[in-house]
């Protein structure tokens, strides 16, 4: 028997191809004009731009599901060009709050009849979102907020989540394989974090567990939970009032120090992502605020994630080789990651990193070294080789958020310098040259060992070459296919040259219409061998970097 929730599902997987279907087509004519065959096309960036704006009208039109899906999009560089990212980084998760009438259906299902838990309630919500609105109430003569889940909507997001379950084979096949990796890890990871956020229990986990890691620190307060008053669908907490994190006048005429209060808000998260292992992972502007002490106030743990150790210990190489320059060091650590293909090559996306760290230190960059560098990608890499494993993409998403909000605080911070300056705070820079030393120190101990066994080794390989005794077994890699290739071309070869002969033997004996039949075979096998010798046309790609906000708020430097 078909459930309701599949019926929903029949009926919304219909409504997003009406929406999607005509952008599909589009990308389709990009790789193949004529669909099923032609030559690919090339898309300016205004076309982008257009293209990002109609999807950026479809996912307002399909509702909380989708409103969730183009937020996480909007902080996705390895799955959309930058000019979709740029459109949809407007995208705001603020809808219109449901019928008080309904939200209480909710709360007093989870929590019991409003007059006798709560000494008052405002009805009038303080903030709607597309899975859940708040409200002000009092408790024991406390004020609280009162997160309230959207009534109905798990219903709707699972009917949405199966709609783009049953849609992503249909979009790998509009995409190239270098994007199709993270799009399918992007999948996973809207399935899991949405549903997350909808279940307040483990918010208020993660929210008293990342309160506790924070405990006896001036510059960072989040609020309590009310575990009587909270349940799968309500989450009650203590009601901390704050200035918007990026409303600037205010902030000014508070007197609080702007660039003091960026640093503060980098290092909350540096502690949160490489000691504490567990983050707030939502950190847009209406989830923080400031108290006119200049303490920071962290709002909504629905979005929040947690780092295992392995990709911790990665985090900090990263960082502390981009804090030493060390461009190998940064790709050898993207390359453990699982971000950055073993294969890819090493000179042209030291290059990148180059330019990257150039432009994340605000430094001014000459335009013909991109166009250089632009031209090294394209010639020599076929699919873009940055891919975004699912258990960094809320790391990338946080990095990508927190650096926008503390450049709109201070557009000269040097997120790079605040972090190089934690680092070494805690000891993690001496700590990585203290394994450098160990490291070269045991490679000298093998390399003396060697010096001593080297000798008699090569003496005895000497004698078996003076005795005609020495054979050498080599095993060729071919990831290529080059030895198939010449193998094809040869015996292509040898066709056309039978062919030619047969051709030319059957003519002079007066077969014409044998002749002209292996003629025709010839021709084709010819075809055939022409095509070998046929240059692999590459994708061209453009690097892609995390800071476009910044030069957005700069006045487009």
């Amino acid at each position: 028997m078909i459930t309701l929730v599949n019926l929903r599902a029949y009926r919304r997987f219909f409504v997003v191809a009406y929406h999607f279907l005509p952008l599909l087509v589009s990308y389709a004519r990009d790789r193949r004009r004529f669909l099923l065959f032609g030559r690919s096309r090339r898309v300016d960036s205004q076309t982008r731009i257009e293209r990002a704006n109609t999807l950026l009208e479809s996912l307002l039109t399909l509702g909380p599901t989708f409103i969730k899906l183009g937020q996480l999009l909007s902080t996705r560089p390895d799955v959309l060009p930058t000019e979709y990212v740029d459109v949809l980084s407007k995208l705001q998760d603020e809808v219109p709050p449901a019928p008080w009438a309904e939200a209480r259906v909710v709360l007093e299902d989870e929590v019991g009849p409003v007059e006798e838990h709560f000494d008052d309630f405002d009805t009038d919500a303080i903030s709607g979102a597309s899975l859940g609105q708040v409200y002000t109430a009092e408790v024991d003569g406390r004020e609280v907020a009162v997160k309230v889940r959207r009534p109905d909507i798990e219903e709707l997001v699972e009917a949405d989540l199966r709609v783009i379950q049953w849609s992503l084979p249909i979009l790998l096949r509009f995409i190239g394989q270098a994007r199709a990796f993270s799009l399918e890890n992007l999948a996973d990871e809207f399935d899991r974090t949405i549903r997350q956020e909808m279940n307040y229990d483990r918010e208020a986990r993660m929210l008293a567990e990342i309160r506790s890691n924070f405990e006896g620190d001036d510059a960072v307060v989040i609020p309590a939970v009310l575990d009587s008053h909270s349940g799968p669908r309500v989450l009650t907490m203590e009601y901390i009032e704050g200035t918007k994190i990026n409303d600037v006048a205010e902030l000014d005429e508070l007197g609080i120090d702007r660039h003091q209060l960026a640093v503060n808000l980098q290092e909350a998260y540096l502690q949160m992502m490489l000691e504490d292992g567990v983050f707030h992972a939502d950190p847009h502007p209406g989830n923080l605020a400031v108290r006119p002490d200049g303490t920071i106030v962290f709002y909504d743990f629905g979005m929040s994630g947690r780092v295992d150790e392995f990709i911790q210990n990665k985090i900090i190489e990263f960082y502390v080789a981009v804090a030493n320059q060390d461009i190998d060091g940064i790709l050898d650590a993207l390359i453990e990651m699982g971000t950055l293909s073993p294969e890819a090559d090493r000179a042209t996306m030291g290059n990148v990193m180059e330019l990257a760290i150039e432009d994340a230190r605000g430094e001014d960059i000459e335009t013909y070294r991109v166009q250089q560098i632009v031209e090294q990608v394209e010639d020599t890499i076929y699919e873009f080789p940055l891919r975004l494993p699912s258990n960094l993409a809320l790391v990338l998403r946080v990095a990508t958020v927190v650096e926008g909000v503390c450049v709109t605080l201070d557009p000269e911070f040097d997120f790079i310098t605040v972090a190089t300056d934690y680092l070494s705070e805690q000891g993690y820079r001496e700590e990585s040259i203290k394994r450098y030393a160990g490291e070269a120190s045991d490679q000298l101990q093998q390399s003396v060992l060697s010096s001593v066994r080297v000798p008699p080794k090569l003496e005895r390989t000497l004698d078996r070459i003076d005795r005609d005794d020495f054979y050498v077994r080599a095993d060729i890699e071919d990831g290529n296919d080059v030895f198939a290739l010449l193998a094809k071309r040869l015996v292509y070869g040898m066709m056309v040259a039978a062919g030619a002969f047969s051709t030319a033997f059957l003519y002079a004996t007066t077969e014409v219409e044998a002749a002209a039949v292996a003629a025709v075979l010839s021709l084709g096998v010819a075809f055939a061998l022409f095509r070998t010798f046929r240059k692999r046309k590459g994708t061209r790609v453009t690097p892609q970097f995390t800071r476009h906000e910044m030069r957005q708020r700069r006045g487009g430097d």
